[in-house]
């Protein structure tokens, strides 16, 4: 179980030994590239806040894969079912302008969950009926849903006034509060907190979890036992879907005000690595996503002071699942001296 707890840790500095090849072909010194990376995005208020507003939406996508995974359905549709919130989020939050924000922003809470499982529901039916590999269907419902944004914000929701192919902007009643005067820091930080904590008791401390468990660890096993693992499948999917749509609804309702087709920056992938890295453990995920936005933060910080490409945090984010997913493979193995 200890070794467990310490693969991100190892998964961590050999990511950093490895891209380290990387820093110095770029130029750089690996010791100040990391510096920079981990050390001076903590440093001033600004930037420390605004590594929690990047793991913002990881934690929502890192959870929303992790409720999947822990019951043997691999979502990778994530991105998409977060941009099926976002586009309910932008309904509501173009549409009902007369409500006060304490109706409005629940409204927009549960039409935006609803719209990712959703758009769940298709890869998630087939995999139950008909066996259809869930890595496929999920990965292509991505594409079909940027399609059918591109169509509706060169379309219907086109600005009139600008020409821009973005939707109508918020009404201040839709917006997310702030939590920080001067920050970008809002209020779904605080909803995705509260979601690591029920998540948690959910998948550990339910009977529902126990079945979830159980069907990931074994199908055969669970269906022995009298788990109807289809069913729990299912409802695994589905949920998953919606907690990915919370993340739409975070970032536009937190961020952005609007919808356009550039919302996402990758979170439903990185919400992989995210999952990935915390062990499927919903607290563990919290941890990552916060990591993973410390990352992408001092990424910026190191190709303005170094003048290596911005990329190279994603370069660190792909090294860190490749060598996350080799260290959990490896840890079924035991060296034996022969």
């Amino acid at each position: 179980m200890w070794t467990r707890a310490l693969i991100p840790v190892a998964a961590v500095l050999a990511t950093f030994v490895i891209t380290s090849i990387f820093i110095i072909l770029a130029g750089a010194n690996p010791f100040e590239a990391y510096y920079n990376f981990i050390i001076v995005p903590l440093s001033s208020k600004f930037s420390a806040l605004e590594v929690l507003v990047k793991a913002t939406p990881l934690i929502f996508t890192g959870l929303a894969v992790t409720f999947a995974f822990a019951a043997g359905y691999y979502n990778i549709g994530a991105e998409g079912q977060l941009y099926a919130g976002a586009v309910a989020a932008a309904w509501v939050g173009a549409t009902f302008t007369n409500l006060p924000a304490i109706v409005v922003v629940p409204l927009m809470l549960v039409l935006g969950f609803a719209a990712g499982m959703l758009w769940a529901l298709l890869p998630a039916f087939l995999k139950v009926k008909l066996k259809v590999d869930e890595v496929v269907t999920t990965l292509l419902m991505n594409s079909i849903i940027m399609y059918f944004i591109s169509a509706l914000l060169n379309g219907p929701w086109r600005d009139p006034e600008t020409g821009w192919p973005k939707s109508p902007e918020f009404f201040e009643a839709a917006r997310f509060v702030q939590l920080i005067p001067k920050s970008r820091l809002h209020l779904g930080f605080v909803i995705a907190l509260i979601l690591v904590v029920i998540v948690f008791i959910v998948i550990k401390r339910t009977p529902f979890g126990l079945q979830m468990r159980a069907a990931g660890a074994s199908k055969a096993g669970a269906l022995f036992a009298g788990i109807n693992v289809n069913r729990t499948m299912l409802i695994a999917a589905l949920v998953s879907g919606g907690i990915a749509g919370l993340a739409g609804v975070s970032e536009i309702a937190g961020i952005h005000y609007h919808l356009i087709s550039e919302l996402s920056g990758g979170y439903g992938y990185t919400g992989i690595i995210v999952a990935t890295l915390g062990g499927l453990n919903p607290i563990g995920v919290s941890v990552a996503a916060m990591f993973i936005g410390l990352i992408d933060t001092g990424a910026q910080t190191v190709s303005r002071v170094l003048g290596v490409p911005v990329y190279l945090g994603d370069v660190v984010q792909s090294t860190l699942l490749l060598v996350t997913l080799s260290m959990l493979l490896l840890q079924n193995y035991r060296i034996k001296r022969i």
